[in-house]
């Protein structure tokens, strides 16, 4: 499997749509004294696009898949992180489930891409020269 570029993954895209989405919150006052959880769920979500992005530019199907993995738990982290902020009382019970869905679905996506890269039977990848 190949894409031209990191920005053509569709669970890149989601990564990045969840990110817009968590930077709406980060204005509000509670959130604003909770520097800690603003830093540490930004830099979980951003985890995940960077390591899909690196792991795109990876020599073999196996290590893009390492490096899905790695997003993959970063994925779980953010998730983890929803929770905290649930029970904070820093967003809604609505707020709550559109990102934990959110948040699943990436992981799902992840580690349907993961799957598929383990089964490949290539030993490198394909890789796509722009021209």
């Amino acid at each position: 499997m190949a894409f031209k570029s990191f920005e053509d993954i569709k669970v890149w895209q989601e990564a990045r749509e969840l990110n817009i989405l968590l930077q709406e919150f980060y204005g509000r006052y509670a959130i604003k004294k909770d520097s800690d959880w603003e830093d540490q769920i930004s830099r979980a979500v951003l985890s995940i696009m960077s390591n899909i992005a690196e792991g795109n530019d990876a020599q073999s199907d196996m290590e893009f898949a390492k490096f899905l993995g790695y997003a993959k738990r970063s994925a779980a982290e953010v998730r983890s992180q929803i929770y905290f902020a649930f029970d904070r009382k820093y967003i809604s019970e609505e707020e709550f489930n559109e990102l934990k869905s959110r948040a699943i679905r990436i992981a799902r996506q992840l580690a349907s891409l993961i799957s598929y890269l383990q089964s490949s039977k290539r030993k490198r990848r394909s890789i796509i020269k722009k021209t």
